[in-house]
């Protein structure tokens, strides 16, 4: 399996991503291609000890940088890093991308290389999220600020493919954000969206609070991109917070400082189970092609495993299932 990576997106590239990419070819056993500046891009393979014929390097000229415009950026940068990494996989040079790079840009790039899945309207962002009883995806993340109906129960489906193929959960729970979990909570969007869950075999368990979300509630969790992208970074927001406080606590006096030696082991497995870097990135869902969208932050760590989390995109059919769970469901409501 052949997987590009941007080796010039991100806050910390070429460094962190082509260091990122090693690892992963070596843990994974796959082809890599660096897309990127060709000299940078060597001078910081020249540090490790790497199988060159397992790493390719696609040379491109120009870089699509957060301060771009996204549809401007992509259609005027053809030879940047991102719109060519994108073209790999239309092509079939690669099976997957994977960038930190602007994700406006990715979003949009993804949509005019790659196109939509046949029977989706709009992609989404599907993002991991952390929860007491484990790994939650939340769809939409950030790509539609607002939307149909309709999007929001093919948000559902996409994410119901993803946490079981991926993730592996049986029979999802799938859950609409609102405001209450009565039925006729909500804005008229959302209850019309309530009603077409309804009318579906997928496993949905009605509108639930956000209070509730982190204790897993739903293994899909479902809302428009205003929303999930609010969630997402307050939930973000919330955790470093916590762990700031801690560590101030910790250190106020020899006792507390005696106590935090015993907890350490405990902290560290909390701090790891809401570590952004040990679950890869948001998933691109929706486009026609297999595209993780990274940290914008992302050491080699969080870009190692973006890459794991693209090669089990590509090995789980995802595209695929999504595609004929949307014929399915079709189908149902054909028959109603």
């Amino acid at each position: 399996m052949k997987i590009a990576v941007d080796a010039m997106g991100g806050d910390f590239a070429p460094h962190e991503i082509v260091k990122g990419s090693i690892e992963a070819q070596k843990e994974l056993g796959l082809e890599i291609i660096l897309v990127g500046n060709k000299t940078q891009i060597e001078n910081e393979l020249k540090k490790y000890a790497v199988n060159l014929e397992k790493i390719h390097i696609h040379h491109t000229t120009e870089i699509i940088t957060n301060d771009d415009k996204p549809v401007h950026a992509v259609r005027q940068k053809k030879d940047s890093s991102m719109v060519v990494g994108l073209n790999l996989v239309k092509d079939g040079t690669a099976e997957a991308f994977v960038s930190a790079g602007n994700t406006g840009a990715l979003l949009a790039g993804s949509l005019f290389q790659l196109g939509r899945i046949k029977g989706i309207d709009r992609p989404a962002i599907g993002a991991p999220y952390p929860t007491q009883k484990g790994i939650s995806l939340l769809v939409d993340a950030g790509a539609n600020a607002e939307g149909k109906p309709r999007n929001l129960l093919e948000f559902g489906v996409m994410g119901k493919i993803y946490a079981e193929k991926v993730f592996g959960i049986e029979n999802p729970e799938i859950g609409l954000v609102n405001i209450g979990t009565e039925e006729g909570k909500g804005t008229e969007i959302i209850k019309q969206a309530y009603e077409l869950y309804k009318k579906t075999k997928m496993n949905f368990i009605g509108n639930v609070e956000a209070r509730e979300l982190s204790r897993g509630v739903a293994d899909v969790i479902v809302c428009d991109g205003f929303v999930g992208n609010v969630v997402l970074k307050l939930t973000e927001g919330v955790a470093m917070t916590i762990m700031d406080m801690l560590k101030t606590q910790l250190k106020k006096n020899f006792v507390s400082k005696i106590g935090a030696m015993i907890l350490m082991p405990s902290l560290r497995n909390f701090k790891k189970e809401l570590d952004y870097t040990e679950y890869g990135g948001a998933l691109m869902l929706g486009v026609n092609g297999a595209v993780i969208k990274a940290h914008g932050s992302s050491n080699a760590k969080a870009v190692k495993n973006a890459i794991r989390q693209a090669k089990s995109f590509v090995e789980h059919q995802v595209i695929q299932s999504i595609v004929q769970e949307i014929e399915r469901i079709g189908d149902e409501n054909n028959a109603d």
